[in-house]
C-alpha cells in the first residue's frame, strides 16, 4: 500500500558564523515540522501555523520545491497538501526556508518512492536555496562544511558536542536575506580577504577537534556583518555583552535578525546579557543537533 503522508522534522539552522560567508553551517535543535499528504486533486495546497509568514510567498518556495524534485527524481507529479508547523521563526537567520524546502522534498522522496539520498537531496535544496550553508547542516547535522565543486555539492559534517551552548537572542523584527545580501559588497581588499579566508579556516578546525575554547576571538568578521549591521544597530552590544558575560564569542546568524554566542558556561548569564542590549527579543539556549532531518510517519 502506497504511504499517503509524511512528516518531516527539520532542524533550524544558522549559517556563515562569522567569515565563513555562504560556506559554514550548523544544526541547531529548534524544529519546524512539513507535513505532506497526497491528494486527488492535481495541484498543491499550503496550510502554514506560523503567523508570521507569507503564504502567497511560501505557496510560491514550495511549488518550485515541489516541481524541481518531480524533474530530478523523473517521478510523475501527484496533488499533494502540505502543512507547515514548528518554532523556527520567519526571517531571523536561523534557515525556516530550507526547513520548509528540505521538508518538502524529503517527504516527496518518500511518498513517490524516488530513494534520492541525502546527497541528492542537498543538491535539490542547494539549487533552490542558491547556497548550500543552511540546507547541509538541515540534511546531514553538525556543523558543516560546504560548497559547490564541478557540478556538485561538497559537504563535510562534524559533530558538536552538547556542552557546547548557542545562546541565540532573536529579536521581534525580521531582515529580508534579498535586501541583507544587497548590503555586502562585490569586492573585497586583500586584506580582508585573506583575513576571511584566516578566520573561515581556523572556526572550521576548531569545530572538526571540538577545541571550542579556540573559537575565541574568531568571530570578528569584515565581509558581511559590518555591511549588515546597519539593519540592527545593536549587533555589536550584543556580542560584547555576551562575551563579557562568558561567551567564547558571537555572530550574526545568517543575514539576521538573529545573533547567537557561544559559551560552555553560565549560558543564562550570556542570555541575560545579550537581552539586556536589545530587550525587545526573546532568547533561547539552544545545542546542536548532530542527526538532520528526520522522517516521522
Amino acid at each position: 500500500m502506497k504511504t499517503k503522508s509524511v512528516t518531516v522534522r527539520v532542524p533550524a539552522s544558522t549559517s556563515n558564523l562569522g567569515s565563513g560567508f555562504d560556506t559554514l553551517g550548523l544544526a541547531l535543535k529548534l524544529y519546524n515540522r512539513v507535513q505532506v499528504t497526497r491528494v486527488a486533486d492535481y495541484g498543491l495546497s499550503v496550510g502554514l501555523s506560523n503567523p508570521e509568514a507569507n503564504a502567497d510567498r511560501v505557496q510560491r518556495m514550495l511549488s518550485e520545491a515541489a516541481s524541481l524534485f518531480f524533474r530530478r527524481s523523473r517521478r510523475k507529479m501527484f496533488g499533494i497538501a502540505v502543512k507547515v508547523t514548528g518554532d523556527v521563526p520567519v526571517g531571523r537567520g536561523l534557515g525556516a526556508s530550507a526547513t520548509a524546502r528540505l521538508g518538502l522534498v524529503a517527504a516527496l522522496n518518500e511518498l513517490s518512492r524516488a530513494r534520492l539520498s541525502r546527497q541528492q537531496l542537498l543538491e535539490i535544496v542547494s539549487e533552490l536555496e542558491g547556497h548550500p550553508d543552511n540546507a547541509s547542516p538541515a540534511i546531514f547535522g553538525g556543523f558543516t562544511v560546504s560548497g559547490p565543486v564541478s557540478k556538485t555539492v561538497r559537504c563535510l559534517s562534524f559533530r558538536v558536542s552538547s556542552r557546547l551552548k548557542f545562546v541565540t537572542l532573536i529579536p521581534r523584527f525580521e531582515i529580508s536575506t534579498e535586501h541583507a545580501r544587497k548590503l555586502v559588497p562585490s569586492t573585497f581588499s586583500k586584506a580582508d580577504a585573506v583575513h576571511s579566508l584566516n578566520r573561515a579556516a581556523l572556526i572550521t578546525a576548531a569545530f572538526a577537534s571540538a577545541n571550542y575554547e579556540s573559537l575565541r576571538g574568531l568571530f570578528d568578521d569584515r565581509v558581511h556583518q559590518p555591511h549588515r549591521e546597519r539593519l540592527i544597530p545593536q549587533l555589536s552590544r550584543v556580542i560584547r555583552a555576551g562575551e563579557k558575560a562568558s561567551a567564547v564569542g558571537g555572530f550574526l546568524s545568517g543575514s539576521g535578525s538573529a545573533i547567537i554566542c557561544l559559551t560552555s558556561a553560565k549560558p543564562e548569564a550570556v542570555a541575560q546579557a545579550m537581552q539586556r542590549q536589545l530587550p525587545d527579543s526573546e532568547v533561547k539556549v539552544l545545542t546542536a543537533d548532530n542527526r538532520g532531518f528526520m522522517l516521522e510517519f
